[in-house]
């Protein structure tokens, strides 16, 4: 992949991502920014999210399975001193609909594990959670 990132003016900057999309970030006003777009940091809590996101939802319908609903909590936790990196995500899936528990954990467990290059990507602690139409799951896979 490779991409072009523009510096527009202030802290703010654009690029066109290698899939044909426009992507822009910025930055606080404190730093210079003018806030009229995410974060860098905030961009990356999206990305973890994206691709484990496609990774269940991928995995749970080669299982024969449709979530009726599904959202994810994704909280960082970032290092008090500079490069100020991720240090701990968590990520909470919420699933709803008929949905055997296992079928879910081994979804999960199978993006944590092996298949979310995003969150490979980070050198990080991952813990997950989940729960199924309300009722939460194990704490941690």
């Amino acid at each position: 992949m490779k991409t072009t990132i523009l510096w527009n003016d202030g802290m703010s900057f654009s690029g066109i991502t290698p899939s044909g999309h426009e992507l822009r970030m910025d930055a606080s006003p404190d730093v210079g920014g003018n806030n009229n777009a995410p974060r860098p940091m905030e961009l990356l809590l999206y990305s973890v999210a994206g691709c484990t996101g496609i990774d269940i939802i991928s995995i749970l319908k080669k299982m024969r399975l449709e979530p009726k609903g599904f959202q994810m909590e994704v909280e960082g936790e970032r290092a008090d001193d500079h490069p100020k990196r991720f240090t701990k995500l968590s990520v909470h899936y919420s699933l709803e609909g008929d949905l055997p528990e296992d079928k879910v954990i081994r979804a999960i467990q199978l993006s944590k594990d092996k298949y979310c290059s995003a969150s490979h990507s980070l050198n990080l602690e991952l813990k997950v959670s989940y729960s199924i139409n309300g009722t939460k799951g194990k704490e941690s896979l």
